[in-house]
């Protein structure tokens, strides 16, 4: 594969096993803002194309033992979409249970001196409820039906008509709550200073902090697997079926 600046990140992504860790080092969206070109996105995160190519091409090449990486461009939807609930839906659950009481516990603590935690938090209050009614639906109705489709075509048998209309109607639904998603990670990126603790901030305020920048990592991957890969391939898979 080679790297070029006239490529998208989306595409980078999904051609290259290391390339989404390294654009979540260098700042660069690759989930929502995936059809920029490297160059385009380089320019907005306000680093070097050359840093960013250089840290590509040499991750490429250490790449050694890739059998174990999981090609979800061809594996069947079923096994991609297990992985997002088993992995990324659960992470995702788990983390909002364990951040809503952190924050308050930083936010009685230190909340005086620094007035922006407040702020923080509403931000991520909303965030999980969005996510959280965002995860029941796709788990309900949109993954159920992505797999029946896929059934029907392994087996060779009509699709059945979904309730919705075509699968396209709740993938731009899923997508525009995407969007949302990514402003709101933005706002507490840019809130919390990069999620840099202040020099007063104790253990548990730096525990915050930590966790919040490991949740936006997790989501960044979560939203490309389902909007750079499960989605376009369900799309398909509805129109030459």
């Amino acid at each position: 594969m080679s790297v070029t600046t006239d490529k998208t990140v989306r595409d980078l992504a999904l051609e290259q096993a290391g390339a989404a860790r390294i654009f979540e080092g260098f700042g660069i969206d690759y989930c929502c803002g995936g059809k920029q070109s490297l160059e385009q996105a380089c320019r907005a995160a306000n680093v070097s194309v050359e840093r960013v190519l250089g840290a590509l091409t040499a991750a490429q090449q250490s790449e050694s033992d890739t059998s174990q990486h999981v090609d979800w461009q061809t594996a069947p939807l079923g096994d991609l979409i297990s992985h997002i609930k088993n992995t990324h839906h659960k992470y995702t659950r788990a983390e909002i249970a364990r951040l809503g009481p952190l924050f308050d516990k930083v936010c009685s603590v230190h909340g005086e001196r620094h007035p922006e935690l407040f702020q923080l938090r509403t931000t991520f209050q909303g965030l999980a409820q969005e996510l959280g009614t965002h995860m029941m639906k796709e788990e309900m109705i949109l993954f159920p039906y992505i797999e029946r489709m896929e059934e029907s075509v392994i087996q060779k048998e009509p699709i059945l008509p979904s309730p919705f209309g075509s699968v396209q109607n709740p993938v731009s639904m899923m997508e525009h709550q995407h969007d949302s998603a990514g402003n709101a990670l933005r706002a507490l990126r840019a809130t919390s200073n990069g999620y840099a603790a202040p020099p007063d901030g104790c253990a548990t305020y730096q525990a915050l902090y930590k966790a919040l920048a490991e949740f936006e990592t997790d989501l960044h991957q979560h939203i490309h697997l389902e909007n750079n890969i499960l989605f376009p391939r369900a799309v398909a898979l509805e129109k030459e079926n």
